[in-house]
């Protein structure tokens, strides 16, 4: 079976035909300046069958069987059937990497889409799923291609960071899974990889809609491009260079913003990549230039594709605000997530979708008895993990540890605290009571409502939840959040059951609190103490398994 689109070259071996000196050095000089990132990891080639793609191909496999190259990387052919012809064209590169003894593998891909954009996320997300953690992925674009971005992107109005075009070097990150796109060829120009093709006589796919102008970047290519080196023949190389100028003037940038954020940060109340947070007063006391590209690294934390222009000047609009008005809220649809972008107080919240949806799941009373205290003459230590989940969601998780390698003293500090301070505690030796009436502790969860009044240690008297949400600052999507943690220690022969409130909880936040109630003795000294024992015992934990 043949295409009329496959030049009607043979296929023959190429490892012992000349090698383009310019196209080997560009390669070669590339390589070198990655070796370190590129030292132990395997390298895949993103093959189309294409002139581009399949001359990057017989450059690494002429290289690599002359000894230049250490490595021969193994090809990646997608088949997404938009053509006719495409299962012909996926053979045809199978067989042309057969005849070269170089590894191949043909995927097939769905695109969800009729245009070049789906086309294309199609085959990022199949080469992606086939490669594992690290690895490298070989693209062949090169100083025609990178021409074409930077003027697509100049007409949509991008700024330094979109006009510095396509990176030779780029790690790719999707949730948890990370690879790298490595593209050696952006200063050699398109007629130089044609002019090697035609001299290697390689059977290449001249696909016919790659210059039909039916989309942006080849109307840029057939009717653009040609006008522009009328008026200077170097314009590739010149446009090509101003990117690689803008390069290097974005990673200036990039590491002012580095460093502005982590001046304005709320390191405490930071979940990457769900919940991003800024100190307004600190973000005000840079200069306006620094506040907008302060805010556009912010906000595109996270994500491959910048945000707009408008969303940034929208953002510092809201961070400008004089007023007390905390319901305002802008919505932006990011390539990986949607996030809600809102200001409480002096902060603005950058917020994904799910993690909003996370507190709205219903917190419910939970008890957990805590395993019993070692007596002192037991040789061996018996590690007892306490752990208890408050909120599970999809995605994320929170819960509650107790660190037991201290419990025991604990315990039986705060038992001994109990008795101490009784009344009727009868006259014995001490710790022989203690020894007796040590019995098991229950920790107590329970979501702190409107109305309860809890007492904040050091504060002068109790409030409600509702009145403690201004205090404390809490924003109101996180206000069904909060619990309070209480441990029980039930009725002895010697004392009466006592609970006593240790901590109220945010999933950021915890506060010692005061016991208000009590059926023993309302000196609560020693009671305080054992609660400050235990509190340094508990963690909170938030725990997000990574999602694209």
């Amino acid at each position: 079976m043949t295409s009329s689109a496959i030049l009607s070259y043979a296929i023959k071996p190429i490892a012992e035909l000349p090698v383009d000196a310019k196209l080997a050095v560009a390669f070669l000089d590339s390589m070198a300046e990655y070796s370190e990132q590129l030292h132990g990891r395997r390298i895949w080639l993103a093959c189309s069958g294409g002139r581009d793609s399949l001359a990057l191909a017989a450059l690494c496999v002429q290289l690599y069987r002359q000894g230049k190259l250490s490595f021969l990387p193994q090809l990646l052919h997608v088949n997404h059937g938009l053509q006719a012809d495409s299962g012909t064209w996926a053979t045809h590169v199978a067989d042309w990497a057969a005849m070269q003894q170089i590894p191949c593998q043909v995927l097939q891909a769905q695109v969800n889409g009729h245009d070049e954009q789906a086309a294309r996320q199609a085959r990022y997300d199949v080469m992606r799923a086939c490669l594992n953690q690290d690895d490298v992925l070989l693209l062949a674009h090169h100083a025609d291609d990178q021409a074409e971005t930077v003027l697509m992107r100049l007409i949509q109005g991008a700024g330094v960071n979109g006009l510095s075009g396509m990176q030779p070097w780029r790690v790719h990150t999707q949730g948890a899974h990370r690879i790298v796109l490595w593209r050696p060829w952006l200063t050699i120009q398109r007629a130089d990889i044609s002019a090697y093709a035609t001299r290697l006589q390689l059977p290449y796919i001249d696909d016919p809609t790659n210059d039909t102008g039916d989309n942006v970047r080849s109307g840029l290519r057939r009717d653009v491009m040609p006008a522009l080196a009328q008026y200077n023949s170097n314009v590739i190389d010149n446009i090509a260079r101003s990117a690689q100028l803008l390069r290097d003037a974005q990673s200036i940038i990039s590491a002012q913003a580095v460093e502005d954020l982590q001046q304005t940060i709320v390191p405490s109340l930071q979940l990457p990549p769900v919940q991003h947070v800024l100190n307004i007063d600190k973000l005000q006391r840079l200069p306006l230039y620094r506040q907008r590209q302060l805010l556009h690294y912010w906000l595109g934390q996270d994500e491959p594709l910048p945000p707009a222009k408008q969303l940034i000047d929208d953002v510092l609009n809201l961070a400008q605000r004089t007023d007390q008005n905390h319901q305002t809220e802008l919505f932006w649809q990011g390539r990986k997530r949607a996030y809600t972008i809102r200001r409480y107080r002096r902060q603005l919240y950058r917020l994904s979708r799910e993690w909003l949806a996370w507190f709205e799941i219903p917190l419910t009373e939970q008890m957990q008895i805590l395993p019993q205290p070692s007596l002192p003459d037991m040789d061996v230590a018996v590690d007892r993990p306490v752990c208890m989940t408050v909120r599970d969601g999809q995605s994320i998780k929170w819960q509650l540890q107790l660190q037991t390698d201290a419990l025991d003293q604990v315990l039986l500090a705060g038992d001994k605290a109990l008795l101490n301070s009784n009344k009727e505690l009868l006259n014995s030796d001490k710790d022989a009571v203690v020894l007796e009436t040590v019995s098991p502790a229950v920790l107590k969860i329970t979501p702190l409502l409107r109305h309860q009044r809890v007492k904040i240690a050091l504060a002068s008297r109790p409030q409600s939840g509702k009145k403690l949400y201004q205090t404390l600052g809490i924003p109101s999507w996180l206000r069904e959040s909060l619990i309070v943690i209480s441990v029980v220690l039930p009725a002895s022969k010697e004392s009466l059951p006592v609970e006593l409130p240790l901590l109220l909880i945010s999933p950021f936040e915890s506060w010692l609190l005061s016991s208000i109630t009590s059926n023993a003795d309302d000196s609560n000294i020693d009671k305080l103490t054992f609660g400050n024992q235990l509190t340094k015992l508990i963690v909170s934990k938030l725990n997000l398994n990574a999602k694209p």
